[in-house]
């Protein structure tokens, strides 16, 4: 079967949010493919830095063929919510980008286990060469777990008949492949949404559980904030509630407004540190006639502000 194309998602918006110069350095936290990499590149100047980063290893071995012998990008291969953890990041960045959640080559692999639409090993690790898998998991879990993790991550409103449905049939045989599960997921609730296959929600939570993927938005951007020179950019593009919530929160957060509620006095506030810039932004609809896969992403940036310390 012939590759499918890759096509970054909200490519223009994301390069005016960051608002790239020539002799800036960057760091991409989600190669994936590179399309956004290869954008960020293009506007760099001789003494321009791409930073890139990525979990998967598939996705870091594309980035070094890709960028061998390019002396302006440099290449780790780890989640980037240990940025700040990286010696290059130490300088101070002038922009970060992340693009969440699952990468398209990661959906078009079958064998990967993130989707449904193919028979493949229940895996869904972004990260093979660690951690467990989906199936491990779920071989494991007590229904409370699985029902607990199907709604906090999936909102799946079936989520305890699911669960129990699924340590029902485990003590026969446990569920091993992507096939075995939607199956026994269509069988408990049926085909109840026009359009939306019945197991999507639960891969979505499974997908989220197994890779620690809330827990590492949170930590990516503190260390971002962290790493940010002063009119550094982020931009950060997500594609569910559960994600761009909690992006939305943490620019709010650092916004320095003043917190408390109605209900008792104001709480002095935080000095700023982050601005918004502009308003959440979503795919066009000319993006969306040719990448589908972008109806559900929103594009959030945010400009780290000098603080009294600062020159």
């Amino acid at each position: 079967m012939a590759e499918l194309r890759h096509i970054p998602v909200m490519l223009d918006e994301a390069m005016e949010g960051l608002a790239v110069q020539a002799g800036g350095r960057y760091l991409d936290g989600t190669f994936g493919r590179g399309g956004h990499a290869r954008a960020v590149l293009s506007r760099l100047g001789p003494d321009g830095r791409l930073l890139l980063m990525d979990r998967d290893p598939q996705a870091i071995a594309e980035a070094r063929k890709s960028f061998a012998g390019e002396p302006r990008v440099t290449i780790r291969h780890a989640n980037f919510s240990s940025m700040a953890e990286w010696d290059e990041t130490a300088a101070g960045l002038d922009g970060v980008l992340l693009d969440l959640g699952v990468s398209s080559p990661q959906l078009d692999e079958a064998a990967r286990g993130f989707s449904f639409m193919a028979d493949a090993p229940l895996d869904m690790r972004m990260d093979t060469s660690q951690g467990e898998s989906a199936a491990d998991f779920l071989a494991h879990a007590s229904e409370r777990e699985i029902a607990d993790v199907l709604w906090q991550f999936g909102e799946e409103r079936f989520s305890r008949k699911i669960a129990r449905a699924i340590v029902e049939r485990r003590a026969e045989n446990p569920i091993a492949r992507t096939g075995e599960l939607a199956a026994l997921i269509e069988r408990v609730v049926g085909r109840r949404e026009p359009g939306k296959h019945p197991a999507t929600r639960s891969f979505q939570a499974l997908r989220i559980r197994v890779n620690g993927e809330l827990d590492a938005v949170q930590r990516g951007l503190d260390a971002a904030l962290s790493r940010l020179k002063p009119g550094g950019r982020l931009a950060v593009i997500s594609f569910h509630s559960l994600e761009d919530r909690i992006v939305k929160q943490f620019i709010r957060d650092h916004a320095g407004r003043v917190q408390g509620s109605r209900r008792g006095p104001p709480v002095a506030a935080k000095p700023a540190e982050l601005a918004a810039v502009g308003k959440a932004q979503f795919p066009s609809d000319a993006e969306l006639a040719v990448n589908p896969r972008a109806r559900s992403a929103v594009l959030r940036v945010a400009e780290k502000l000098p603080t009294a310390g600062d020159a």
